[in-house]
C-alpha cells in the first residue's frame, strides 16, 4: 500500500504512447498506461491493475483533464479498457469549451500528444535487488491530456485531422510483436503482401493454418472487449 499519513496518497503515471489520431469531431484514442513498462519513477504498471476501477466507477466515474487540473475538465471517455498492452483509452474533447479547443489544435498539429493516469496505489510490491515498483491494483479517477508523459509510451495515438495509417515501421512492430513473424516474414507481407507470405509457407505443410491462426489472435488482442458508452 501507498499511504501518507494513514490515507491512500494520490499519484500520477504518464505513459508515452503517441496520439496518432486526432478526429475533427474533437475524438481520438491512445494508450494511458503500458503494462509491463517502467517508468522515470521506477514504476511499472501490471495488467489487471485497473480492472476494479473500470468495473467499479464505470466510464463516467473516470474524467479527461487537462494537465490533472481538477478546474479544467476537457471531454469524456467513450471508451476504456485493458487489452495486452495496457489501458486503452479513446475520448471526445467538448469542443464548446474553450480549453477543449485549444488543445484539439495543438493535438492535431502534433504539439500535445501525452496521456497520463491519476490514481491511488491499492497494492503494489518492490523488488528490493532493483527497486522497482509492480503496482497490481490501482484505483484509476481520472485520465489527462499532458505535455510531458512520464512513461515514454503512452501517448494519443489518433486524431482526425493527421494521418490515421500507420506508419511501416509501426506496422513492422505490429507484425512481429502481435502476430509473431519474424522481422524477414514482416517485410515480406510489407513488400509483397499477405499472399505471398502465405503462398511461401505453404511449401511446408500446416505452416500457413498457424500463420493464419496467430494473425487472428494478434487482431483480437487489438480489439478486445471494451467499456464503452454510446
Amino acid at each position: 500500500m501507498n499511504r501518507r499519513n494513514g490515507a491512500l496518497a494520490a499519484e500520477r503515471k504518464y505513459a508515452g504512447v503517441r496520439l496518432a489520431q486526432v478526429e475533427g469531431d474533437g475524438s481520438f484514442r491512445g494508450y494511458a498506461s503500458l503494462f509491463g513498462a517502467i517508468d522515470l519513477g521506477k514504476d511499472m504498471m501490471m495488467r489487471g491493475a485497473f480492472a476494479r476501477s473500470l468495473r467499479d466507477r464505470g466510464i463516467a466515474g473516470i474524467r479527461m483533464l487537462y494537465q490533472h487540473d481538477p478546474s479544467e475538465p476537457i471531454g469524456v471517455w467513450t471508451e476504456l479498457s485493458e487489452d495486452a498492452r495496457g489501458l486503452f483509452v479513446r475520448g471526445r474533447l467538448a469542443k464548446d469549451a474553450a480549453r477543449a479547443r485549444e488543445v484539439l489544435s495543438l493535438m492535431r498539429a502534433g504539439a500535445l500528444d501525452g496521456l497520463s493516469i491519476g490514481f491511488r496505489t491499492v497494492k503494489a510490491t518492490t523488488d528490493p535487488a532493483s527497486g522497482v515498483r509492480r503496482i497490481v491494483e490501482a484505483d484509476l479517477w481520472e485520465i489527462s491530456v499532458v505535455t510531458f508523459p512520464m512513461l515514454p509510451g503512452a501517448r494519443v495515438e489518433a486524431v482526425k485531422g493527421r494521418a490515421s495509417l500507420p506508419t511501416v515501421r509501426t506496422f513492422e512492430r505490429w507484425l512481429t510483436r502481435d502476430a509473431g513473424l519474424t522481422r524477414g516474414e514482416a517485410r515480406t507481407v510489407i513488400a509483397k503482401g499477405y499472399a505471398t507470405l502465405v503462398g511461401e509457407r505453404d511449401a511446408a505443410p500446416g505452416s500457413s493454418d498457424d500463420l493464419v491462426s496467430r494473425l487472428r489472435e494478434a487482431t483480437r488482442i487489438m480489439h478486445p472487449t471494451r467499456i464503452s458508452r454510446p
